[in-house]
C-alpha cells in the first residue's frame, strides 16, 4: 500500500503542531530499541554500488536495521538506520505507513536512513543496476518488524548527546584537477577541473576541492539504572570499501562499540547505530600522502574506541522533550536538451542488451530517465531531542553543506544524516557545479538544480528553528589576533575569504568594498594554521581553480601597500607564467595595463615572484626566492611612485623601479586584470592600504 495524500495545508498543520508541542516533564522519557537482520534470505541478489549492476552469491558480514522509539508523552518518533546503500522514496513511504498501522507512529515522525554500504542488495534502481524486488519485499519488512520490536521494548530512559572532533579518518575525496590535466565527462567534452578518487600522490591534482566535517556525534539513551539502551553516531564519511554482501565498517563499529559497552555495563545489551552524515565529498583516504595499508576492522575500532572514550562525558537527564517536523519541497532537475538526446539516443541504439556495460551507455539511458521525471519532492525532516538536533536529508551531501547547517544550527550539538527518506542524488553547492565531475553529471545520482544545496539548507534552518523555537545562529566572521592586527591599520579593504558559499567576497574593513567571485573556485579550504588565526579554530580560505575575485578600491593614488597569504599548487613548468595572484588596473583592458604581482612559470623567474606592468612597458622585476609548492607564504607588497619593494615572509625579496601604466581602480585577487594566467592554489587574509606604509608597520605576520 501507499501512503495517503495529505493536502499541504493539512501538512503544515501538523507539522507546526510537531514543532511547538513539547512533552510533560512530569511523564517520563520513553524509550526502546532493536535490531533486526535483514541479511538476504536466498542468492544471488543484486548489487547496485557501481556504475554498473552487480550480483553476489554468498554474504560476507551479516546486514542490519536498527531502530531506536523514543515517547515524551506528546511526542512519539522513530529513528532508523539500514545497511543499505541507498533506499528510494517510494518504497520508504509504504514502509512508513505499514510502520503506523503497526507501531502507531505517524508517518511524518518517522526518519528511515541508509548507512550507505556499496555492499548490500540493490533496493532502488540507479546508474546501471536495477532494484532487486524479492529482496525489496523482504527488507520493508524487516524494517516495519524493528520499529515495532523497539515500541514493544519502551522503558523509561534519559538521553545525553555531545559531538568531538576526529578529523584523522575522514578526509575529502574530489580533487582539483591542473587546468592541463582535465578530465573528459561522459559527453566527451572536457569539463572536469574537480573528480573522486583522483589517486594517492598523483601529481595532476592540486589539491582538495572542500572542507571536511570532522565531527562525531553521539546520542547516548540509557536506562534508570545506568544501563545503556542505545547508542546512535553519526560520521562523515562514506564508506570503506567491502566486497558484497556486507555491512562495510558501519556494521564492526557497531559490535566493537557494543562489547565495549557491555565491558563496563555488566547486563547491558546496547543497540548501537552508526548512521551516515555529510560525505558526499569525504572518505578515508587521504590523496595527499601515500595509500595505507587497507584494514577494515581496524578503521571501524579506532573509530568504537574514540566514540566509548567520549559517551564515558556525556550528562545524562530525562526531564526530556521530543519534537519532529517534516517539510517537502519541490526541486527541478537538469533535464537533457536536444543534443544530449541525440547523443544518449545514438548510443542506445548501439546496445547489444538491455543493461548496460559501460559508462557511455549508463549515462545515455539515465538522460531518458530524467526527462520523464522533471521535477522531484524531497522530505526534509529536523528532530529535537532537547537540545540535540537531528536533520534528514535524502541527498548525499558534501562535506560543506553539513558545516553550513551546524554552524547555523539553533541548536548546541546538531548531527546531519544524509540519505534520509529517499535518494535524490549528490546535491554539490553551486559553485562545485563549474568545477564539473561525477558528483555533477547529470544522472539519477546527481539530477538536481544548480542551486538545490542552498535551497535544501534553508530549508532545514527553518526546520530547525521551528523545532527548537529558537533562531538559527549567524556566521559572524572570526574576531582574532591577526585580524585586529590588520584592521588597527585601517586598511581600504581587508578579503578574509572566509566566505562559504554565494558571489561576495566580504570586505571585512568598514568600508564595504565587498568584492565578486568569478566561477572557478572552491570556499571554506584551510588556510594557514597559527594562534594568532584562533585557538582550536580553523582559518578558512578560498581555492581558485580558473576562477578569481575582483573588486573596487576607489582611494588608490601611485602609492599604496597590499599583502595576503598564497598558497600555489601549479608545477612551476605547467605553463609560462604560474600565475598572477593580485592585479591593479583596469578590468578587462589589453595589454594587462597596471600591476601585476604573480610567480613565474617556464619562461623568466621560474618560481619566483614577479612583478609586470603591462605589454607597453614591458618592465618586469624578477624576486630571488623560489616558492615552495603547496606552502603558504606571506606577501607584502609597498607601491611608492615607481618603487616596487614585495617582501615574503617578512625578508625583502623584489626591489626595482617600474612606470605606474594604469591609474585604475579595479583589483584582482586569483588573476589578472585581462584574464591571463590566473592563480591555481589558495589565497587568504588580503588587505589593501591606500598609501605606502613601512614594512616595519607589518611585524609579526609569518606563521611562528
Amino acid at each position: 500500500m501507499y501512503s495517503r495524500i495529505i493536502s499541504m495545508g493539512m501538512f503544515a498543520a501538523l507539522v507546526f503542531h510537531a514543532a511547538t508541542v513539547f512533552g510533560d516533564k512530569n511523564k517520563p522519557l520513553l524509550a526502546g530499541a532493536a535490531v533486526v537482520n535483514v541479511s538476504p534470505e536466498s542468492f544471488p541478489v543484486i548489487v547496485n554500488g557501481g556504475f554498473l549492476e552487480a550480483t553476489a552469491s554468498t554474504k560476507i558480514d551479516e546486514i542490519h536495521a536498527r531502530a531506536i522509539v523514543l515517547d515524551d508523552s506528546k511526542t512519539r518518533l522513530a529513528l532508523v538506520v539500514v545497511d543499505s546503500c541507498m533506499m528510494a522514496r517510494d518504497f520508504l513511504d509504504v514502509v512508513k505507513k505499514d510502520i503506523f498501522e503497526t507501531a502507531g507512529i505517524p508517518e511524518q515522525n518517522i526518519m528511515i536512513s541508509a548507512t550507505h554500504t556499496h555492499s548490500a542488495p540493490s533496493v532502488m534502481g540507479t546508474l546501471g543496476a536495477r532494484p532487486d524486488e524479492k529482496y525489496r519485499t523482504f527488507l520493508g519488512n524487516q524494517i516495519v518488524r524493528a520499529v515495532t520490536l523497539a515500541s514493544k521494548n519502551l522503558v523509561p530512559a534519559k538521553v545525553g548527546s555531545l559531538a568531538f572532533k576526529d578529523a584523522e579518518h575522514t578526509h575529502c575525496r574530489r580533487w582539483i584537477y591542473q587546468p592541463d590535466k582535465m578530465l573528459n565527462d561522459p559527453f566527451g567534452k572536457k569539463t572536469v577541473r574537480a573528480n573522486m578518487h583522483p589517486g594517492h600522490l598523483n601529481p595532476n591534482v592540486v589539491g582538495p576541492s572542500g572542507p571536511v566535517d570532522p565531527e562525531f556525534t553521539l546520542l547516548s539513551i540509557k536506562s534508570y539504572n545506568d544501563k545503556t539502551i542505545a547508542v546512535l553516531a553519526n560520521y562523515s564519511m562514506h564508506y570503506y570499501g567491502s566486497g558484497p554482501v556486507s555491512s562495510d565498517y558501519y556494521g564492526p563499529f557497531c559490535t566493537t562499540i557494543s562489547k565495549l559497552i557491555q565491558g563496563s555495563e555488566k547486563g547491558s545489551n546496547p543497540v548501537a547505530i552508526m548512521s551516515q552524515g555529510t560525505s558526499g565529498d569525504l572518505m578515508w583516504m587521504d590523496y595527499g600522502k601515500a595509500a595505507p595499508k587497507r584494514d577494515m576492522n581496524a578503521y571501524a575500532e579506532n573509530l568504537a574506541y574514540n566514540a566509548f572514550k567520549s559517551l564515558q562525558k556525556v550528562t545524562h537527564r530525562d526531564d526530556v522533550s521530543l519534537g519532529m517536523i517534516e517539510k517537502r519541497i519541490k526541486l527541478k532537475r537538469r533535464i537533457p536538451d536536444t543534443a544530449k538526446l541525440e547523443w544518449a539516443s545514438g548510443i542506445i541504439n548501439q546496445m547489444k542488451s538491455p543493461m548496460p556495460k559501460n559508462r557511455d551507455e549508463v549515462y545515455a539511458k539515465e538522460q531518458f530517465y530524467l526527462k520523464e521525471t522533471p521535477e522531484v519532492e524531497l522530505k526534509l525532516q529536523a528532530i529535537r531531542i532537547e537540545d540535540l538536533g537531528i536533520t534528514a536529508i535524502p541527498n548525499e551531501v558534501f562535506g560543506i553543506t553539513g558545516l553550513k547547517v551546524k554552524e547555523q544550527s539553533p541548536l548546541p550539538v546538531t548531527m546531519n544524516i544524509e540519505l534520509a527518506n529517499g535518494s535524490e542524488g549528490y546535491i554539490p553547492p553551486p559553485e562545485q557545479h563549474a568545477l564539473g565531475g561525477y558528483t555533477t553529471w547529470p544522472a539519477r545520482t546527481a539530477a538536481l538544480e544548480v542551486q538545490a544545496e542552498p535551497l535544501i539548507v534553508r530549508q532545514l534552518l527553518e526546520n530547525l528553528e521551528l523545532v527548537s523555537q529558537k533562531a538559527r545562529k549567524t556566521r559572524p566572521l572570526n574576531k582574532t589576533d591577526y585580524s585586529d592586527s590588520i584592521l588597527v591599520l585601517n586598511p581600504l579593504a581587508y578579503w578574509r575569504f572566509e566566505d562559504i558559499e554565494g558571489d561576495i567576497c566580504l570586505d571585512a574593513s568598514k568600508n564595504g568594498n565587498h568584492g565578486k567571485y568569478k566561477d572557478g573556485k572552491a570556499f571554506y579550504l584551510p588556510g594557514p594554521q597559527s594562534e594568532r588565526f584562533g585557538r582550536g579554530s580553523v582559518n578558512r580560505s578560498v581555492h581558485f581553480a580558473g576562477g578569481s575575485m575582483m573588486a573596487k578600491a576607489a582611494g588608490l593614488g601611485n602609492s599604496y601597500t597590499v599583502e595576503g597569504w598564497i598558497w600555489n599548487g601549479l608545477p612551476m613548468n605547467a605553463r609560462m607564467v604560474t600565475g598572477y595572484f593580485f592585479s591593479k588596473g583596469n578590468q578587462g583592458a589589453k595589454g594587462a595595463l597596471g600591476d601585476n604581482l604573480g610567480l613565474g612559470g617556464s619562461g623568466p623567474g621560474t618560481g619566483k615572484l614577479i612583478f609586470f606592468n603591462g605589454n607597453e612597458a614591458n618592465q618586469l622585476l624578477i624576486g630571488k626566492t623560489e616558492l615552495p609548492m603547496k606552502t603558504w607564504v606571506h606577501f607584502l607588497m609597498i607601491r611608492d611612485g615607481e618603487k616596487v619593494q614585495v617582501y615574503l615572509n617578512g625578508e625583502l625579496d623584489l626591489d626595482g623601479i617600474a612606470e605606474q601604466t594604469s591609474m585604475g581602480s579595479d583589483l584582482v585577487i586569483g588573476g589578472r586584470t585581462d584574464g591571463m594566467f590566473g592563480w591555481e592554489g589558495k589565497v587568504d587574509e588580503f588587505a589593501i592600504y591606500s598609501k605606502a606604509l613601512n614594512k616595519n608597520t607589518f611585524a609579526n605576520r609569518s606563521l611562528k
